[in-house]
């Protein structure tokens, strides 16, 4: 079953699980079906908002009560966390607010912010601020990318005559060209 499949038959539901782990495709895809009128959008980014928002403050808080012995069971996360430690130390709003945004330590930050000892109650608000601005970030880019695919096959629709003809123009000067190159008389075998 596709992602498309899973949003049409379980709704809200399966994209609210879906940006509770992880989520930028389900919810561009979500955003996309909402273009479509099969979804909402108000809809979509309040269950991407809590899905997201509910996800990583459940990881802030593993990270807070299992902290970094949770993270020495487990190398495989260690050289992320590491770079969301860095990251963290120097720009703590800002990672906070935007981490949904670092392809590839997205997972990993919310417990690392949890294991630093950073406050619940700013960790928070911060979080929920940053789930809004993702929630409708993502959901009107797939708004706007069903969009846009409307009106380009809207467009091909106008068009095909006219690009069909051009495919077949080009093809036809391609095929005259190389029969005649393949006809010329070889110059290379003249008499001298």
């Amino acid at each position: 079953m596709s992602l498309e499949e899973l949003i049409i038959q379980y709704g809200y539901l399966a994209l609210f699980i879906g940006t509770f782990l992880e989520g930028e495709t389900i919810l561009i895809i979500a955003g996309y079906l909402a273009q479509e009128g099969i979804l909402d959008l108000p809809l979509v980014i309040l269950a991407a908002l809590f899905g997201s928002f509910g996800g990583d403050q459940t990881f802030f808080f593993i990270g807070h009560f299992k902290g970094m012995r949770f993270l020495d069971k487990r190398p495989g996360l260690q050289r992320n966390a590491a770079k969301a430690f860095a990251l963290l130390h120097r720009h703590q709003i800002a990672v906070i607010l935007g981490f949904r945004f670092l392809y590839g330590i997205r997972n990993v930050t919310p417990f690392v912010i949890g294991s630093s000892g950073y406050s619940p109650v700013r960790f928070f608000l911060l979080n929920f601020l940053g789930a809004l601005v993702w929630a409708i970030s993502f959901a009107c880019f797939g708004y706007q990318l069903g969009s846009l695919a409307e009106t380009m096959l809207d467009d091909v629709e106008n068009y095909e005559k006219a690009i069909f003809g051009i495919i077949a123009g080009i093809a036809l000067v391609f095929f005259l060209w190389r029969g005649y190159r393949k006809n010329r008389p070889d110059k290379s075998r003249r008499p001298g």
